[in-house]
């Protein structure tokens, strides 16, 4: 008979363990050392597993479940139309940024057509009938407080709901590990858990996760490969603004972008974010218009900067909403090519909203906001669209035709981009070769 049996082994080498350690004594990795559960079995017993049904591809049909609406359209946009039935989604955010709020009013508009489930691990029944009632009402939720993962399991298999929020995967556990909740081993195999269950019964299963300082999603990587769809909920914590992005979907694109307001009843979907997020103080010193493309959507930022002198010995480069060291590079350009020296000053970036910004387009955009501010002259109400080269020369971007008739419904009368963008009713379209080119459109030649 088969048993089960708690052992360690490192994730580096493989090495196995008869105890935790903090580093493996055989390929000296620190923190490399995991517990896992084994499945040890006589030799009588080896090998008398069933062979598995092998079918031809070609049979295999591929049409495709009828997903399940959440009632949430920007939801729904990042989930690539809803909800696949079977599927495990995981949602990982920081504390406080609204991920129950998020899940309970999805579950609210779940309910009402068909059976939905809330597993909560962090929170008693009352408190989360009270957070329902906070943000619209309590529906036809069921709710079930429970940490044990065999328990979770057996209900999950015997309600068979049509979609099961767990809150959260890190406080499931399972008395087959000495190890406590939250950690590695308990985690994997609580999320294998519940895979399971998801598959064999149909199931669609959300975890809500926990992350790490850095913001990434707490717990071992192979949690993230485990799951069907990996979402993350940012924002900043006084903020207004959420923004909902997918890491990962098998069942969708990953480029989608769900944009969501907190309110006193809770997150509203924002449909034009563009117009919320672009219309601050356009063309003030320091600040400038990007258009970056998010999925199918465009989406005006404004990019601002602050460039002060540095009375420390190494001047600072801090940047919210872009890479640090993207911005590092942009510095280099514009003091090599466009003669603008910052190396005793301090530098400051900041994309407003909280929005966190990967696309290159902004390059330009993020250039010419740091050069007004160094200069102190505005650059006028205008969008700047392109990816700067380390030579100095701006490069063409994908889709420039949708981002300048973004920026023309929303008003924006002038645009600086690189050569050979079309030309678009309602704007003005400058071509600039370089960042020299660029600055002298933007803020006329230098003194």
């Amino acid at each position: 008979m088969a048993r089960t049996a708690t052992r360690f082994s490192c994730t580096a080498c493989g090495e196995a363990l008869p105890k935790w350690e903090g580093r493996c004594p055989a390929c000296e990795a620190w923190g490399t050392v995991q517990e896992e559960r084994a499945v040890l079995s006589s030799p009588r017993a080896r090998g008398m597993a069933p062979p598995a049904a092998v079918v031809e591809l070609a049979d295999v049909s591929a049409d495709e479940a009828e997903r399940i609406p959440t009632g949430i359209g920007e939801l729904d946009r990042v989930l690539g139309g809803g909800i696949v039935p079977g599927s495990l989604v995981l949602l990982g955010g920081e504390p406080g940024v609204g991920k129950s709020t998020l899940l309970t009013m999805a579950l609210a508009a779940i309910a009402e057509s068909r059976p939905a489930l809330l597993v909560t691990g962090e929170e008693s029944a009352a408190q989360v009938r009270l957070r329902a009632e906070r943000i619209g009402g309590a529906g036809r939720i069921r709710v079930v407080a429970e940490t044990d993962l065999d328990a979770v399991a057996a209900t999950i298999a015997a309600e068979r709901p049509a979609v099961c929020v767990v809150d959260s995967v890190q406080t499931l556990w399972t008395a087959d590990l000495a190890s406590a909740p939250g950690s590695v081993a308990q985690v994997r195999e609580a999320a294998g858990g519940l895979l399971r269950v998801a598959k064999e019964h149909g199931v669609a299963v959300i975890l809500v996760g926990h992350v790490t300082k850095d913001g990434a999603v707490a717990g071992p990587k192979v949690l993230e490969h485990l799951v069907d769809c990996v979402l993350l909920f940012e924002g900043e914590r006084g903020g207004e603004l959420r923004i909902l992005r997918a890491a990962k979907n098998r069942f969708g694109a990953t480029s989608e972008l769900g944009v969501f307001a907190m309110t006193g009843r809770g997150l509203e979907p924002v449909e034009d974010p563009s117009a919320l997020l672009g219309r601050d103080e356009l063309g003030a010193t320091g600040s400038v218009v990007a258009c970056t493309l998010e999925g199918s959507r465009p989406l005006l930022l404004e990019v601002q900067a602050l460039v002060s002198p540095s009375e420390l010995p190494q001047p600072r480069r801090l940047a919210n909403g872009i890479d640090r060291n993207r911005l590092a590079m942009l510095l280099a350009v514009l003091s090599r090519h466009a003669g603008l020296g910052l190396g005793s000053a301090d530098v400051f970036v900041n994309v407003v909203g909280g929005v966190r910004v990967d696309d290159p387009a902004v390059d330009l955009a993020v250039a010419l906001a740091v050069a007004s501010a160094a200069r102190g002259e505005p650059t006028g109400p205008l969008v700047a669209i392109g990816e700067l080269g380390l030579t100095g020369r701006t490069r063409p971007v994908g889709q420039v035709e949708r981002r300048l008739q973004e920026a023309a419904r929303l008003g924006i009368g002038q645009a600086i981009a690189p050569p050979g963008a079309p030309a678009v009713p309602g704007i003005v379209v400058r071509s600039a070769g370089s960042v020299g080119e660029a600055l002298a459109l933007a803020l006329g030649p230098a003194a």
